[in-house]
């Protein structure tokens, strides 16, 4: 928690110092931007940067050529590769968001979104997990290391239609093949380090799992196609359905926009398989051998959509707590969706007013690894909960506010009660059936928090506008 909660400006050191942008006065004000930006999480530079003058020194960082989004974040990317080469077992989780400036009619450079009526950036992101320890349940205790890798474009055509021929995709480069691309750069882990691709039905590409194959990266991904099988009329879904149930168990599903958060049971079956491989034009790849897991719902509530996962992997499946395991590690793809949360709620991506496609991008370049120390600090709250917050972390003034407001934890700070007593701040009220803070309480509760410690340290007489 000591390097997600507090102490920004070793943080961003940590993070953006190595930068290179062509200047030294450019990595400094890099670093305070970023140290800003992690004290008060907000792409609306005007509520981060109160002095005029600083405000205009953000302006011209993100103004120059050399300020990127890639040559701003790749030090971060890099670091978290490096990171995954350290022996241990690492889940390496991707999928695809939008950011949307569909009301910021100003900017300029911005990309097709969707149908083609929003505006903005498409961002394709690989989250790199670590597996701190195995539950008796299977459910692998996770930390987020960082961002093991990312892509953002934008659409510079309206979205194909559908007469579109397949002799004519087959020619077009293809967003589809963003999809494991990483490690064509990065290649396969070293001895010792096993590295698991996660992702959803999207990733379910024939060429996507031969790559990841070749380099020796493990995978779980939920099956989309109904692929065919070599030397069977089956497809993968008719050949696990016919296998005999292994076990039930139960899994927690979060909520979602219209549906409430609910534990369903699930029986699981599993078999091994080889799928026949597709026609590429007048090419044929190999065929690839893969194993199956099914998690179907049993007895679902009146009216709710029953769960019914087929993922495809490389992980052994002979037994049911094997199988278990690959439906427990492939709930952690949600980690995901949260670390968007973290960067659209969080971190405030969608919020900024710079008016060129560039100055966005290279603001993103600091959101991005923003969004990963707040997902952290969520995620440390679950798997280390009872681990002691040093009081510099957050600072003296910062504990003296929390603990005015919500009284001292009978066991002293820990992650777990300093995650709450932040959302707190922000309106969470901690009833044992409230559950985890989300990230509008826990971005509301941090912004006041800081505001309380400026107006303390202003009061002191140790700051001020400039």
């Amino acid at each position: 928690m000591e390097r997600t909660l507090g102490a920004a400006t070793e943080w961003a050191k940590a993070e953006f110092g190595d930068a290179e942008l062509g200047d030294i006065r450019r990595n400094r004000r890099l670093v305070q931007l970023a140290a800003a930006l992690a004290e008060k999480p907000c792409g609306a530079l005007p509520g981060v940067l109160p002095s005029w003058a600083e405000l205009k020194a953000a302006y011209r960082f993100f103004s120059q050529e050399d300020s990127t989004y890639e040559r701003i974040a790749s030090p971060h990317w890099q670091r978290t590769r490096d990171a995954c080469r350290n022996r241990g077992e690492y889940l390496l989780v991707e999928d695809t968001t939008s950011l949307n400036y569909t009301k910021h009619v100003a900017a300029e450079g911005l990309g097709w979104l969707g149908d083609g009526v929003g505006r903005g950036i498409y961002l394709h992101s690989t989250l790199a997990l670590h597996v701190e320890r195995w539950c008796s349940d299977g459910t692998p205790e996770v930390t987020a290391v960082g961002l093991f890798a990312q892509r953002r474009w934008t659409r510079r055509e309206p979205p194909k239609t559908a007469h579109e021929t397949r002799a004519e995709r087959l020619k077009r480069e293809r967003e589809s093949e963003r999809w494991g691309a990483v490690f064509d750069e990065t290649g396969g882990p070293p001895p010792g380090v096993r590295w698991t691709y996660i992702a959803d039905r999207e990733s379910d590409i024939y060429r996507a799992l031969v790559r990841l194959t070749g380099r020796d990266v493990d995978f779980i991904v939920r099956a989309n196609q109904r692929r065919s099988l070599e030397g069977d009329n089956r497809s993968v879904f008719d050949a696990v359905a016919s296998r005999r149930v292994l076990g039930r168990f139960s899994i927690d599903l979060r909520a979602r926009p219209g549906v409430k958060a609910r534990t369903a049971k699930v029986s699981v079956r599993a078999t091994s398989v080889t799928l026949r491989p597709p026609r590429r034009g007048c090419r044929r790849l190999a065929s690839l051998a893969v194993n199956v897991v099914e998690a179907r719902e049993v007895r679902a509530p009146a009216g709710v959509e029953p769960v019914h996962w087929v993922l495809l992997t490389s992980w052994p499946v002979e037994t049911f707590e094997d199988a278990m395991r690959v439906v427990k590690s492939y709930e952690k793809r949600w980690l995901i969706e949260e670390y968007h949360k973290a960067l659209k709620t969080g971190a405030g991506a969608e919020k900024s007013q710079l008016s060129k496609l560039e100055r966005l991008e290279a603001l993103l370049g600091i959101l991005v690894v923003v969004a990963v120390r707040l997902l952290n600090m969520k995620l440390l709250a679950a798997s280390r909960p009872d681990d002691a917050v040093p009081a510099g972390s957050l600072g003296r003034e910062a504990f003296s506010i929390l603990e005015a407001v919500c009284g001292r934890p009978p066991k002293g700070w820990t992650n777990r009660s300093a995650l709450v007593a932040v959302a707190r701040m922000g309106g969470f009220l901690a009833r044992k059936r409230d559950g985890d803070p989300g990230w509008l309480t826990i971005w509301r509760g941090w912004q006041r928090l800081m505001l309380m410690v400026e107006g303390f340290s202003l009061a002191m007489g140790q700051g001020g506008c400039g």
